[in-house]
């Protein structure tokens, strides 16, 4: 017999589950009632079959809890037409926006990037809960001066407190710039030196971005390897062979290498698109040997206790390998990547194939090696010279 979700006896008589009560109102159209565990009003939820995306599309209602029982169903399944009227007439259903941590999630969507830094520093901040129609420039400019006053972390000890430093303005930065981002998607800049003026307190400090400096060259990075353990020196090799992100190479899957063709796909980036690259032979080799017996979803670098890489993890055999093999003190795995990519723009490779490789824009590599490509260049013309 079909359910009828109309009189409010039969909706009392229901039982609390997780999957709602479905009445089918027509082909593809379904209004589902979800009864409450504490007594309440229940909800209502829509679901229209989407016949372009070849899935359902669902949508809560809510619980039309200022409506009288008798009166509910009809107001449900007035909600439930409306969503399939606008289904079938090819809309789009959007996610209701009205906070500004709903505006980052919408954001953060398909940025892996930003909605780490979301959940680190605005999720759990009191301006998460703020609406969008309420934010003020003082609700930003405290939210900053929490985000300043925050230092940043450089290593995990064992034994003690973690070592912090003062957070650098490149960093606040970079971490205003994602939530400049996402309100800007659903706000319009308030007028100047106003209260409604949001923008004003997330403007950029300026001339915070430094040029990285600190080289290793190949035979320093050579030591490096061979002062660091048995456990992380896979992983450090690595990053001396590829101008990867220590982040991007740490998420990297056995699933990732294609032994067959040589190619590596790198999906969890900054970018947040996924590339693929042809390895040379050393490189190839030494992914090769970390997939070997691997499941597709397995680590590809992976550590002692089955997990995968990552900062706060391979600080320290690092910070190690680097006293050991008395190297600079403030080399880091970052270092890596960055003596990776000035061996490649020395080396004469186009700007913009070092860019799709490192995964970055040209204009970034331009800004802080484009010193190095004119150096190459200036080179290049002297062996001209009859």
């Amino acid at each position: 017999m079909a359910l009828d979700l109309s009189k409010v006896g039969n909706r009392e008589r229901l039982k609390v589950q997780r999957e709602p009560h479905w009445q089918r109102l027509r082909a593809g159209c379904f209004l589902g009632f979800r009864p409450s565990k504490r007594g309440g009003k229940g909800t209502w939820i829509a679901r229209v079959y989407d016949e372009d995306a070849s899935r359902y599309q669902v949508k809560s209602l809510g619980d039309f809890g200022t409506l009288p029982g008798n009166a509910m169903f009809a107001a449900a399944k007035m909600e439930a037409e409306k969503l399939a009227e606008l289904v079938e007439s090819g809309g789009e259903i959007r996610a209701k926006i009205e906070t500004v941590a709903d505006a980052c999630r919408e954001y953060a969507k398909d940025r892996p990037e930003a909605e780490q830094r979301f959940k680190r520093y605005v999720y759990e901040d009191a301006i998460a809960k703020v609406k969008l129609d309420k934010l003020r420039r003082r609700h930003v400019k405290e939210w900053r001066e929490r985000l300043e006053a925050q230092p940043a972390l450089v290593s995990r000890r064992k034994k003690g407190d973690p070592v912090e430093r003062e957070r650098a303005p490149s960093t606040v930065n970079r971490d205003m710039a994602v939530l400049r981002a996402a309100l800007s998607k659903v706000l319009s800049p308030g007028a100047p030196n106003s209260e409604a003026a949001w923008q004003e307190a997330l403007k950029a400090i300026p001339n915070a971005n430094g040029r990285r400096t600190l080289y290793l060259d190949r035979k320093q990075r050579k030591k490096l390897i061979e002062s660091t353990d048995a456990e992380a020196a896979p992983f450090v090799r690595a990053l001396c062979l590829l101008p990867l992100r220590p982040g991007a190479m740490a998420a990297l899957t056995a699933g990732d290498f294609d032994k067959r063709t040589a190619e590596l796909t790198i999906g969890k980036d900054k970018t947040g698109k996924p590339r693929r690259i042809q390895l040379p032979q050393e490189a190839a080799q030494l992914l090769a040997k970390q997939a070997k017996n691997k499941l597709p979803g397995a680590p590809l670098f992976m550590r002692a206790n089955g997990k995968a890489w990552d900062k706060d993890s391979w600080k320290r055999p690092i910070a190690t390998a680097v006293t050991a093999a008395e190297l600079p003190a403030d080399a880091t795995a970052y270092t890596l990547r960055h003596s990776t990519i000035t061996d490649l723009v020395s080396a004469g490779l186009p700007l913009l194939t070092i860019a799709q490789i490192s995964g970055t824009s040209a204009e970034m590599i331009e800004r802080h090696y484009g010193h190095l490509a004119s150096d190459a260049a200036v080179k290049a013309l002297g062996e001209l010279a009859l």
